[in-house]
């Protein structure tokens, strides 16, 4: 039996990547923090490890405890990383400070596996062709605008530069589906009768259901090392007005008013709410940072390659995942 490693497995996006391990029969560990919820890590197979990034030396020795009794991992999926923060200096120590430690703490260990799979962000990109809209490509040159861009792809760099290190990373645009909570506050919004969009100028938006995204992952570790970073998206771009028709569609809602905010008043908020973000010490959805990101007009990306190299095939069009993720939320009660 394979094992597997999954950093940020409490998160999002790691429970999903757990349930998947389980499904395809590795042995699943899922590295976590004391304070980190397990609400949705409650299946008896899973194996928990807590992992302490910022001590290197305690990091290490967690490592050859764990070689010692159980021998290493046969892959690792570094899920762990950090979207919004009150201090812009958290992304650099998480994003890629954090995965240098256990990259660097697996090497010195010999726990290197047979294949280490970053989760990246389409986001280190950059903002792609705003006039012709063409697709983001695998050749073109990352150039991030943003603190969360440039920390990831600060990770993949290093990841990169390790001689022999056995590395595949997944550069993922908007991941939605149950128990995510940005695009449901979208949702939620709806409901209500409201849907926000930023900017008069087209933007085409890009969409990955979590449970493709887990599949796509357990797939590449089939594989083998890639040595090459990929573009995980749904294969076709929407449109604000196609996302708020599909939702509205789910929802059975009948009439709901678009609200487009210009630019400089997103900015002017997105401002004033990392201000009160920082006052507050809680990390606000809306900041500066952010600002950039939903400034974005184009979206697309090619996935050629993923559907080249390690059958990339997403089974959910975005009707379809959004059709189950608002069954969830209604079932949990959420909406």
């Amino acid at each position: 039996m394979k094992s597997i490693l999954i950093t940020g497995a409490g998160g999002f996006i790691g429970g999903f990547l757990v349930e998947e391990a389980l499904r395809r029969g590795y042995d699943t560990w899922a590295a976590v923090r004391s304070t980190t919820s397990r609400e949705y890590l409650k299946d008896e197979r899973i194996h928990f490890i807590e992992l302490d990034y910022t001590d290197q030396d305690r990091l290490e020795e967690t490592l050859r405890d764990y070689m010692g009794e159980w021998g290493r991992w046969d892959y690792v999926v570094h899920n762990l990383g950090v979207t919004k923060s009150t201090n812009y200096l958290d992304f650099e120590q998480v994003n890629y400070g954090y995965l240098k430690a256990l990259a660097d703490a697996m090497r010195v260990t010999n726990m290197t596996p047979d294949v280490f799979l970053l989760m990246s962000s389409l986001s280190v990109m950059g903002p792609g062709d705003e006039q012709n809209y063409q697709p983001i490509k695998s050749n073109d040159v990352p150039l991030p605008n943003t603190y969360y861009g440039v920390s990831k792809l600060k990770a993949e760099t290093y990841l990169q530069t390790l001689e022999g290190f056995p590395f595949t990373i997944f550069r993922c645009t908007g991941v939605y589906g149950p128990r995510e909570r940005d695009y449901y506050l979208m949702i939620k919004s709806i409901r209500r009768g409201f849907d926000f969009s930023v900017g008069f100028k087209k933007q085409m938006l890009t969409f990955i259901y979590v449970k493709d995204l887990a599949d796509a992952v357990m797939d590449a570790l089939d594989k083998g090392p890639l040595h090459r970073a990929y573009f995980i998206s749904e294969n076709q771009g929407y449109t604000q007005q196609e996302f708020r028709k599909i939702v509205c569609d789910e929802l059975g809602k009948k009439f709901v008013i678009p609200v487009t905010c210009p630019l400089w008043v997103v900015k002017r908020v997105c401002a004033i709410a990392e201000w009160i973000g920082k006052v507050t010490l809680k990390a606000s959805t809306l900041n500066r940072d952010k600002y950039k990101i939903l400034k974005q007009r184009n979206w697309l990306c090619d996935t050629s390659d993923a559907r080249r190299d390690f059958g990339f095939n997403p089974q959910y069009s975005l009707r379809e995942g959004i059709r189950e993720a608002i069954a969830w939320y209604r079932q949990a009660g959420w909406l």
